[in-house]
């Protein structure tokens, strides 16, 4: 029997609403983890949101609110995005629970225990955007002598009493992870990174605050909270069973995949393995830095005024016009650009017009010409076997090899190819034709057609899943088959010898979209 299979996103920051980032990030974690189900694997898919921290606690203040107050608005939120966008989460989790809390003081008390916790006075440059220290050689100057972050986020100068942790320790424990597991942090480049900043040196990191209350309490240590990163990361072994479920922990844990963005890889690949390695914890398989989504080519931010809702896209498009054209469009790892156009086009091109086209026609002709029943197969040509062999090698073999390397875009366009193949096969054989030639091929044809088309339905099921699952359901197929193993040809005669099957009148799966003006936030 296969591993279990854990899979995380970033758990998000709900200072402000949702933006596309968030949902990029979360629609590629689903579709990893519907492929891992299909593939027969028990999975665990864990989001939430971080919601501790000084950001938090002043942005509350601003709005006359307390943090928890704003907690609950904000994470709300997102719970209501991952739902719209069809995220088939097993957790979403929030830092303010009580269990979380009691996990996050355990990972503490570990490393405590093992020495690696001390007292001292913190003096250095932070930003409160980032929630995140910086050392000066790392400051870069900003308009009117500010000094800015490599994020090129506001920093300032703070003091004040604080525990320490020894990162310092695990700079050669960390090198050697890196060398021993290449594929500890993917991409190469963002690897390539964290081993140059390791490598440069690491300090000791502050890891507590006196200065605010809005954070998990250090135990034993009246007036300190934890760093907020400390707390956010520890949200992965939460929502796994720690410290209280060992059973379950221990099922669970290591996490095969954490999926981030590239701004937060140093957290996850530095800090949170050295905290795992001091607590004496497994340490995750694999760390994952996708890249940015750009707004017509520009980075997205609130003065330049082109955030964009992605609920707004969705309502405007359907959500898997957008989930195809964020997984087909953008290369996983590489920043991508969007815009409504682009987004338009894609889903014409690919869904309206090549796949939905090739269902429609397949199952208008077989409701019309064969009394909505299946049509039977009268031995298959040479034409057949090879649009057979070649859709089954697609969603049998070459998307999930893809899949398996994250290569989400690659996957798809894989995928496309199948249906182009498909596409040439229904105009070459003029299934329409035959009707009064040769009514025994023409079946031959739209059964060849149909099996191939419920085969590719199940392929881009992790992209797409409500539309696929309404054409499977369409189909007749069911569940239980839809798996690239399942969907192999020999499902289709008994479905049609045994179940007296007709089809309803086909209706158009993936209307044409027009353009339209979203509202930028």
């Amino acid at each position: 029997m296969s591993r279990p299979y854990y899979i995380t996103t970033a758990i998000h920051y709900p200072n402000g609403r949702p933006h596309i980032g968030h949902a990029y990030e979360m629609i590629a974690a689903d579709a990893i983890a519907r492929f891992q189900r299909q593939a027969g694997r028990e999975v665990r898919f864990q989001t939430g949101t971080d919601e501790h921290g000084l950001k938090m606690a002043q942005t509350a203040r601003d709005r006359g609110i307390t943090p928890r107050q704003l907690a609950d608005e904000m994470s709300s939120h997102f719970h209501v995005m991952a739902d719209t966008l069809d995220i088939s989460y097993d957790r979403f989790i929030r830092t303010v629970e009580a269990e979380h809390y009691a996990a996050s003081q355990a990972i503490w008390k570990a490393m405590e225990a093992a020495g690696d916790l001390y007292l001292d006075r913190y003096e250095g440059w932070y930003s409160v955007r980032d929630e995140a220290f910086y050392e000066e050689k790392e400051l870069t100057d900003g308009e009117g002598g500010q000094k800015l972050s490599p994020q090129g986020t506001p920093v300032e100068w703070t003091a004040e009493e604080t525990w320490f942790f020894k990162l310092s320790k695990y700079q050669q424990p960390l090198l050697d992870l890196y060398a021993s597991q290449p594929d500890f942090i993917r991409p190469e480049s963002r690897r390539n990174e964290v081993m140059r900043f390791v490598e440069g040196g690491l300090v000791d990191l502050s890891v507590s605050r006196t200065s605010f209350d809005w954070g998990v309490p250090v135990p034993g240590s009246p007036g300190h909270v934890m760093y907020v990163w400390v707390d956010a990361l520890t949200n992965y072994i939460t929502g796994a069973g720690y410290p209280d479920r060992p059973q379950e922990f221990a099922k669970w844990w290591p996490a095969d995949l954490h999926l981030i963005g590239k701004d937060i890889v140093r957290f996850h690949a530095v800090y949170w393995p050295a905290f795992l390695m001091s607590a004496g914890l497994p340490l995750p398989r694999q760390v994952f830095g996708h890249g940015f989504l750009l707004n017509r080519g520009e980075k997205m931010s609130k003065s330049t005024g082109n955030v964009v809702d992605p609920m707004a896209l969705a309502e405007l498009y359907g959500v898997d016009a957008l989930r195809y054209f964020l997984l087909r469009d953008v290369g996983f790892g590489n920043d991508g650009t969007f815009s409504d156009e682009a987004i338009v086009t894609r889903a014409n091109a690919d869904l309206s017009n090549s796949f939905g086209n090739l269902a429609q026609r397949t199952l208008a002709q077989i409701f019309k010409n064969c009394d909505a029943a299946l049509p039977e197969i009268h031995g298959h040509g040479d034409a057949d076997n090879a649009l057979f062999e070649l859709v089954g090698k697609t969603v049998r073999e070459t998307m999930p090899a893809a899949f398996e390397e994250l290569a989400l875009s690659q996957a798809v366009e894989a995928w496309m190819q199948a249906v182009f193949a498909c596409n040439a096969y229904i105009d070459e054989q003029a299934p329409w034709a035959l009707k009064k030639t040769d009514p025994a091929r023409m079946e031959t044809v739209l059964a060849t057609l149909y099996i191939c088309i419920a085969q590719l339905a199940v392929g881009i099921l992790p992209v797409i899943p409500g539309s696929a699952n309404i054409l499977l359901d369409r189909m007749g197929v069911d569940p239980s088959l839809r798996t690239p193993q399942g969907i192999a040809s020999h499902w289709y005669s008994p479905l049609a010898d045994g179940s007296g099957f007709r089809l309803a009148q086909p209706v158009a799966l993936f209307p044409r979209l027009e353009l339209q003006a979203t509202e930028e936030a």
